[in-house]
């Protein structure tokens, strides 16, 4: 095929924008399982809370569970979509049993030898996948990635645990190592196979000190010749045994292919199946899953005589399952293995045709069947790789469409799925009023509330006024008082043999001075920002008696579990919708309200500090100074600075009183005298009702706080549902 390398390439480089345009749906698939997650949280709250057994029941029919699967599901199907299509090659994979001749057509497909890709002739590794890349005139090298501690125990040991009923499996690799094998259940059904598998563990087992070093190491670049001792268990000649390929997760091996035209593929050498290795079947179809752009079907016909067997119809439906939204017959081939009269296996020539002629009786769907000499480097090069490459060239890209909009397809069917359910949540709590006279209720408890809270607001204010000139001697004087210790205690001065040595590093009394000056400043201010902790205690106080009044006298502790200044946080964020925007403002505003060393009085005792700034000192050195003279004057200004700082800051110890009061009469103002806000509180106490007066409504009445958020997360999860969201192909 004419320019078959540039079509492949220009393939390729198409998938790339869908394998964009997935991840993006892939991210919205999470945002909707966490809007799902939240809202069947609250409705299994609800479940537990509500009386009406009616109400109750049509809850509990909103099948979250299959909707979390079916998105479980979906995400998969994605991933393994996402990883066909960022891939830079082709890839084709070479499926059979062990000793079909796999190994011998990927050995003249790829121009390696038994050294690179052990054949059947002595034993060979199973579990290591090969990945054999072309790259016209490189020299042949290996790359191997190696089994972390836990996917060695999760995807190696645990399935020998499993299918062999072993009973617990090892949690750690220490454990496996120094614990016995288990020995086989009686009662397991089977002997020579069970057998042969307990076989491969104890491989595992028995060798563990030969291979383990090589766990969790990363990936590690070998040359050709060092392939081998990686994916197999000896040399060809069977002379040394390897153990090194128990360890290893997966080969990659980049080479010239003989075929030079061929193009960005790679080859993908999946182990050999029917020799008992536990977990070979699952990595097949995971692999074909998403590595695999093309299979090959190896089988070798017994050159005296031979038929389709259950196992060739059990593997090929077991690569079926691979792909459920792309049919195996538009993307696999059999390639039938033929022998000559001189090989082991005798001429199978005729019985290659007796099965190619039978395939479609045992319902083998395929592209094509293919007779070829596996080891003929020139027939596998020319009757099977050409041919399957010409296919791909041509049919690639419809496959890729028919995959994608197969996905895209239930994806579609996802999204008015999850629509149905989310209209059962939208319409189940609607018509839950009590029918009771609610609002006849509700009048009389509102008015006793705003006369409560406007009582109680109004005598923590008139103490905070009453006391909003005293010095504060529980926490701001104590912290003061401690920090202009520290500055007394912790000076920072030097010692005179620093002084000495400095003056000998700089040869100037002054630059010394000066750099002394600025770093016995910058160490003095510093003491003063532990008074943070003092002025955050009279804060908390207030906000915390300011609190006391809203949950106790107002009732709204029914609203959080908050205190203090949590409760005003929960209170402006999640309570006070925006509709009560002037209610929502006070309660922010409180919570805000803060004071700190650096914001409230750095400013104010700066102009202290001005004699330890050499500029604007006023003690300077005189014309002939000593290293005592430095010392003096630096102890003699610090000295000084501080009692400044100390008169300063005894003159504001009634300072945070003072704020305290003025932040607590304006959310006085603000929540009881403030205009808009008298036609804030009704309605806001009105929609939170069942939980301020949970003895006089219900908690579903119309308009209620549950309601509200109910609703909301309704409609989170709607909008997170938006086709728009869920697309990956632009039709």
């Amino acid at each position: 095929m004419a320019n078959r390398a540039e079509t492949i390439k220009d393939i390729i480089e198409k998938r790339r924008p869908l394998a964009q345009n997935i991840e993006t749906t892939e991210a919205s698939l999470r945002e909707l399982t966490s809007a799902l997650q939240a809202l069947e949280s609250q409705r299994n709250q609800l479940i537990t809370k509500l009386e009406e057994p009616t109400l109750r029941g049509k809850l509990a029919e909103i099948d979250f569970l299959t909707l979390h699967l079916k998105i479980a599901t979906e995400s998969e199907a994605l991933a393994k979509l996402k990883v066909r299509f960022s891939r830079d090659t082709l890839n084709i994979g070479v499926v059979g049993r062990a000793r079909q001749g796999k190994s011998r057509l990927l050995q003249s497909l790829t121009g390696l030898t038994t050294t690179e890709i052990p054949d059947g002739d002595r034993q060979h590794c199973t579990g290591v996948r090969s990945t054999i890349r072309h790259n016209p005139g490189v020299t042949t090298y290996g790359e191997v990635w190696f089994h972390s501690e836990r996917s060695f125990m999760d995807e190696v040991i645990a399935p020998y645990y499993e299918k062999l009923r072993l009973g617990a499996k090892p949690k750690t690799l220490a454990e496996f190592a120094s614990q016995k094998l288990p020995s086989l259940p009686p009662e397991l059904p089977g002997y020579a196979e069970p057998g042969a598998m307990y076989e491969h563990l104890s491989r595992y087992h028995t060798n563990i000190d030969k291979y383990v070093g090589l766990l969790n190491s990363p990936p590690r670049r070998i040359s050709s010749n060092e392939i081998r001792e990686y994916v197999a268990q000896d040399t060809p000649d069977g002379q040394r045994i390897f153990f090194n390929y128990l360890a290893v997760k997966e080969v990659k091996i980049t080479c010239t292919f003989p075929n030079t035209e061929v193009g960005q593929i790679a080859l993908v050498d999946m182990p050999g199946l029917g020799d008992t290795g536990i977990g070979d079947e699952e990595r097949l179809i995971k692999t074909l899953g998403q590595d695999i752009d093309a299979v090959l079907f190896v089988r070798m016909p017994s050159g005296k005589g031979d038929y389709w067997a259950d196992v060739d119809v059990r593997l090929y439906d077991m690569a079926r399952a691979a792909i459920v939204d792309l049919p195996l017959d538009l993307w696999s081939f059999m390639i039938l293995n033929q022998t000559n009269i001189n090989s082991a296996n005798g001429d199978n020539l005729n019985n290659c045709q007796d099965l190619a002629n039978e395939i479609g009786k045992k319902h083998l769907k395929l592209v094509d069947c293919i007779i070829a000499n596996c080891a003929d480097l020139e027939g596998a090069n020319t009757k099977i790789l050409d041919r399957v490459l010409d296919y791909l060239a041509t049919k690639i890209q419809s496959l890729d469409r028919e995959y994608a909009s197969s996905c895209q397809e239930r994806m579609v069917q996802l999204q008015k799925i999850v629509q149905t359910e989310i209209e059962k949540a939208r319409l189940v709590l609607v018509g839950t009023a009590s029918s009771q006279n609610e609002m006849g209720v509700f009048l009389p408890l509102y008015n006793q509330f705003m006369s409560n809270l406007s009582v109680g607001l109004m005598e923590v204010l008139d103490n905070f006024k009453q006391q909003r000139n005293e010095v504060d001697e529980d926490f701001f004087k104590p912290q003061v008082e401690a920090a202009i210790a520290a500055c007394k205690e912790n000076t920072g001065i030097p010692c005179l043999q620093e002084v000495k040595i400095r003056h000998r590093e700089k040869g100037s009394w002054e630059i010394v001075y000066a750099e002394y000056l600025h770093k016995i400043r910058t160490h003095l201010t510093r003491h003063f920002s532990s008074m943070d902790s003092g002025l955050k205690q009279v804060i908390d106080d207030a906000k915390y008696q300011v609190t006391q009044v809203l949950v106790e006298a107002g009732n709204l502790g029914g609203l959080t579990a908050a205190r203090g200044s949590k409760f005003l946080k929960v209170m402006a964020e999640n309570k006070v919708s925006q509709e009560q925007g002037n209610l929502q403002k006070a309660f922010g505003n409180l919570w805000d309200f803060e004071m700190s060393y650096e914001v409230n009085f750095h400013y104010r005792i700066r102009q202290h500090l001005d004699d330890l700034t050499p500029d604007d000192t006023s003690l300077r050195l005189s014309s002939k100074p000593t290293a005592e003279e430095v010392l003096e004057n630096l102890e003699q200004l610090h000295q000084e600075t501080v009692y400044k700082c100390q008169e300063a800051l005894e003159d504001l110890y009634a300072e945070p009183k003072l704020a305290v009061f003025a932040a607590v009469e304006e959310f006085v103002d603000q929540v009881l005298r403030a205009e808009e806000v008298k036609n804030e509180w009704p309605v806001f106490l009105y929609e939170v009702r069942s939980q301020v007066w949970p003895a006089n409504f219900k908690p579903m009445g119309e308009g209620s706080d549950t309601i509200r958020e109910w609703q909301k997360l309704v409609e989170i999860v709607a909008q997170t549902n938006q086709l728009e969201f869920l697309q990956f192909i632009n039709y």
